[in-house]
């Protein structure tokens, strides 16, 4: 299989528990972005809370992403010890969650002959 290089997005929409402290969180939100000093091939981590007007977030309240450069490297993350046992303890603490693996792709309407080219 032909690797799948570039940028790929890795995107957590969850909600914890309500009986999850709001320290417990702050801990698990720490000890997922420490994943990153931890797994190589993941790039980067952001998080945040949902602070959209249109309420279609289905319940979830917060936002994990994480940056790769292949989806091989997703595979390698999803597979290493120390996710594995972070997401033992993080997923427990979870009311709910989905989550999506995608290619960002840019799309520049610079002139009306531009052509959108879907993947």
């Amino acid at each position: 299989m032909q690797e799948a290089k570039g940028v790929v997005k890795h995107v957590l929409l969850a909600k914890f528990k309500d009986e999850i402290p709001p320290e417990k969180t702050v801990e698990l939100i720490k000890g997922y972005a420490n994943l990153v000093n931890l797994i190589e091939p993941m790039k980067a981590f952001q998080w945040g809370t949902d602070v959209s007007a249109e309420n279609l977030h289905q319940g979830c309240t917060h936002v994990f992403e994480s940056t790769f450069e292949s989806t091989e490297g997703v595979a390698e993350y999803v597979a290493h010890p120390a996710h594995v046992e972070f997401s033992n303890v993080f997923l427990a603490t979870l009311d709910k969650g989905t989550k999506t693996t995608c290619h960002p792709s840019p799309l520049r309407l610079s002139s009306p002959n531009s052509q959108f080219q879907p993947r």
